[in-house]
C-alpha cells in the first residue's frame, strides 16, 4: 500500500527455467498438467524463450 491508501500493483517474478535467473518480465513457455491435484506453469526469461518450441494445447 502507498501512503495514500492506494495498492500498488507487483509486478510478477518468476525464475527462468532455462538459465535458473530471476525475471520481471516471465513468458509462459509450458504449462503442465496433472492428473491428481494442481498442475504448474513453466516461466522462461525473455532471452531465453526462443529455445522452447510454442506451447500446445493437449486436452
Amino acid at each position: 500500500m502507498t501512503d495514500r491508501g492506494h495498492h500498488t500493483r507487483r509486478r510478477p517474478v518468476r525464475m527462468c527455467a532455462h538459465c535458473q535467473r530471476m525475471t520481471g518480465t516471465p513468458v509462459v513457455v509450458h504449462e503442465e498438467r496433472a492428473a491428481t491435484g494442481p498442475g504448474f506453469t513453466v516461466y522462461a526469461c525473455q532471452e531465453c524463450a526462443a529455445h522452447y518450441p510454442p506451447p500446445t494445447d493437449a486436452r
